[in-house]
């Protein structure tokens, strides 16, 4: 006979303790093939539990705790944990970011058991997993800002690795005009759910959009 794969360790972290105590009886009886192992309220009790790391965790997008969640998915990631993130909302832009941050994918809390253990099952291979409803509203929202021929200019000058007076002084405008066209992208960006306060996240955006090519 075949050997039978060990079932997949999970935890769950939630700071709702009705939801966590429901999710906890769902999952202990949903599937053979995944073991409950811890269900806490807080960030610091799994890094705290005994079984910890387990192989896949159910994390609450809004604890309450003030630490940000990329340093929760870099720990997690360090650990070798799988990251499926909950929440009770699916903005685009949250959804986004999550997942540039690590996460193997976003749950609504308001999922059916059915889809939160396809989650974890895909998690554990290392796969993403959205619900088709979150990737079509995913795809709705992914425009592009929409940038005016001097706003990509400069972008892509930036983006390439000019100061700002290099950038300034090839388009024939004054570094404080250079500095507010950076300014207003960075906003239209923000206002798009794409985080690019630096210059690096500049740049990465500015070669995904297609305004500045990468070299090699």
């Amino acid at each position: 006979m075949p050997d039978t794969a060990p079932p997949i360790r999970l935890a769950i972290v939630d700071d709702h303790r009705m939801l966590l105590g429901a999710l906890t009886e769902w999952l202990r009886g949903a599937s053979a093939e995944i073991e409950l192992v811890a269900a806490v309220p807080s960030w610091s009790e799994l890094l705290a539990h005994p079984d910890f790391p387990v192989d896949v965790v159910l994390l609450d997008l809004d604890l309450r705790d003030n630490i940000p969640i990329s340093l929760k998915l870099s720990m997690l990631k360090s650990a070798e944990v799988q990251t499926m993130l909950m929440s009770n909302y699916s903005e685009p832009a949250v959804v986004r970011e999550a997942l540039s941050a690590g996460a193997m994918g976003y749950l609504v809390k308001s999922e059916p058991v059915e889809s939160i253990i396809e989650a974890i099952r895909s998690a554990m291979l290392g796969e993403s997993y959205l619900t088709p409803e979150l990737e079509a509203a995913l795809l709705d929202d992914g425009t592009v800002p929409k940038l005016s021929a001097q706003e990509r200019r400069v972008m892509a000058l930036y983006g390439a690795g000019q100061p700002v007076k290099a950038v300034a002084f090839q388009l024939g405008i004054s570094e404080e005009t250079a500095k507010s066209y950076l300014k207003r992208i960075r906003e239209k960006y923000r206002a798009a759910g794409y985080d690019v306060g630096t210059k690096v996240a500049l740049r990465k955006r500015a070669i995904a959009d297609g305004i500045l090519l990468q070299s090699d």
